[in-house]
């Protein structure tokens, strides 16, 4: 089901763009390889924690809606949301393919935006997945996610960090050395993407949970992609299974541990609404 474009500025110009250009190819270069998946498979175990059938989910930043399926699969309605109109019109077809249109709304939305967004609704919990926070200045998710959560309700946020070791050497042994470093610049970089130019933020866990609070209470932080590689290293894995095999027996007993779980590519925020209301 197809909610029809909100109306500037909810989407502004050239918002969306970038990725649009990668809607097309994000499934097969991602979510469809053997890394893409065993990383998406401890999310989707981490979301089977806390969200319930008959619950109604908000997804910040949905791309081509693959955990919105997932979760509509297991009796939990979505409205998902992305800034692309393309990733939006892909996620669109694939519900319909699975089944579960009828539990998948989609509302094209900025994330800078967010707080200007009316959905008519408080949500039973808060997904974002895969570095789509960062794709907004911090203080901006820090100021309007309380809103839309119920006290209670739970918000599960993969962001991506700002010290990733696997792309450090990544890059400094392809000889990119101001690549590697690049998560940490303070008030973060632009980037490329689909050919257009994005600002990327890398906030810490730690300050992240800190400008969430008090309206959201830190349950569990742990790392994603601690020894699974970054995307960029995919192929190193993706040929071969048992090195892939290994480096996920490594990641299960490495995520949840200090100092590696401040370490990995992304790190997960499981976070609970409480009954603070902010002012304003």
């Amino acid at each position: 089901m197809n909610v029809p474009p909100i109306p500037s500025p909810l989407v502004r110009e050239g918002q969306g763009g970038g990725f649009d250009a990668l809607a097309a190819t994000y499934d097969a270069g991602f979510t469809q390889t053997p890394l893409g998946r065993r990383l998406r498979a401890r999310v989707w175990a981490c979301l089977e924690r806390h969200f319930r059938p008959g619950q109604h989910i908000l997804e910040l930043g949905c791309g081509t809606g693959e955990d919105a399926i997932w979760l509509a699969q297991r009796g939990i309605s979505v409205t998902a949301t992305d800034a692309s109109a393309e990733m939006l019109m892909v996620a669109e077809r694939k519900a319909a393919r699975a089944g579960v249109a009828g539990r998948v709304v989609t509302r094209q939305l900025a994330l800078e935006a967010l707080a200007e967004a009316d959905f008519e609704r408080v949500f039973d919990g808060l997904l974002s997945d895969f570095g789509a926070l960062n794709c907004v200045a911090p203080e901006v998710i820090a100021r309007t996610l309380g809103r839309w959560v119920r006290p209670g309700g739970r918000a599960v946020l993969v962001v991506m960090g700002p010290c990733c070791p696997w792309e450090i050497a990544w890059f400094l042994l392809h000889g990119h050395p101001r690549t590697a470093f690049r998560r940490l610049r303070p008030g973060g970089v632009t980037a490329k993407v689909g050919g257009q130019k994005l600002r990327v933020f890398y906030p810490s866990p730690g300050r992240l949970a800190r400008m969430l609070a008090p309206e959201f209470r830190l349950l569990r932080l742990w790392g994603l992609g601690v020894a699974l590689p970054t995307t960029d290293a995919a192929n190193l894995v993706d040929r071969r299974p048992g090195l892939l095999d290994r480096l996920d027996r490594l990641e299960t007993r490495l995520a949840g541990v200090f100092p590696f779980r401040l370490l990995g590519d992304h790190y997960v925020l499981e976070l609970e609404r409480t009954a603070v209301v902010q002012p304003g």
